[in-house]
């Protein structure tokens, strides 16, 4: 025995209640099935506890838009921020490997001391991958000219960052102490970064939210006051705290990498 079309056609009474117990994604599916379908899976009543339920912040954007919203496209909106939000960042375009890290220590009173160091030769620690920070060290003691630098009040410090073949540069620092430095204690020195892709940060007054950081560990030689070792790193200054490598790399690709990429 045949089953006529009109047989199974589903009665709009009994779809209507089957309709209010399914998710968002069942729901999306079954608008596919035809344009009728689409026009009741769509429908307001079905979507607003939905999207009040998921995203309820977002409701306020009904009253901004300049056309009708539903509901069904203020959840699909809601649906996409939330999977861009979650989406883990990629990756950095350039490694560690391709920088080489210039530090200058300069005052009147000592020859000026320049620290180079590429970036696979700088010590990020024994933490896994995953915990490396943007926080590096070097070590003045073992430099020629370390020695001989006494550290005075008008100490000026500068830090650049080059990528490999000095193709470009970003300065992370450049700046002169004002206060005190005593041996046994550290001499502070912060900057605060541009904000990534803005071509005028210095006169719009961008920011990126991170801090350059440089901190001298000073020692006694005799009577004099001298660097012994130098630590930079990137501050975030929301949690201030030290930014991960793959997060100061992907600030760093903005400035460094040619324009176009």
């Amino acid at each position: 025995m045949t089953t006529s079309t009109q047989d199974t056609i589903i009665p709009w009474q009994v779809l209507d209640l089957v309709v209010n117990i399914l998710d968002p994604k069942t729901l999306a599916t079954a608008s596919c099935v035809s344009k009728s379908w689409y026009s009741t899976m769509s429908s307001d009543h079905l979507w607003e506890n939905l999207c009040m339920a998921n995203f309820s912040s977002l409701a306020h954007l009904r009253l901004a838009a300049t056309t009708p919203l539903s509901y069904h496209r203020l959840f699909g909106l809601g649906q996409t921020a939330k999977k861009r939000r979650e989406k883990p960042p990629s990756k950095p375009r350039i490694n560690l490997e391709d920088l080489l890290f210039i530090i200058t220590l300069n005052n009147q009173n000592s020859p000026p001391v320049t620290l180079i160091k590429p970036g696979n030769a700088i010590s990020t620690g024994c933490a896994p991958d995953s915990k490396l920070l943007f926080k590096f060290d070097f070590d003045v003691t073992r430099h020629e000219k370390g020695l001989n630098f006494e550290v005075m009040d008008e100490t000026k410090v500068t830090w650049n960052v080059v990528l490999k073949g000095y193709e470009s540069v970003f300065i992370m620092m450049d700046c002169k102490g004002k206060g005190s430095f005593v041996s046994g204690s550290d001499g502070w020195f912060s900057s605060e970064l541009p904000a990534a892709g803005c071509c005028c940060a210095s006169s719009c007054g961008g920011s990126s939210g991170m801090v350059a950081d440089m901190r001298l560990v000073m020692g006694g030689e005799g009577r004099r006051t001298v660097v012994e070792r130098v630590s930079v790193g990137v501050l975030s200054i929301v949690s201030w705290r030290y930014v991960g490598v793959d997060d100061g790399l992907r600030y760093l690709q903005h400035f460094l990498e040619p324009c176009g990429v």
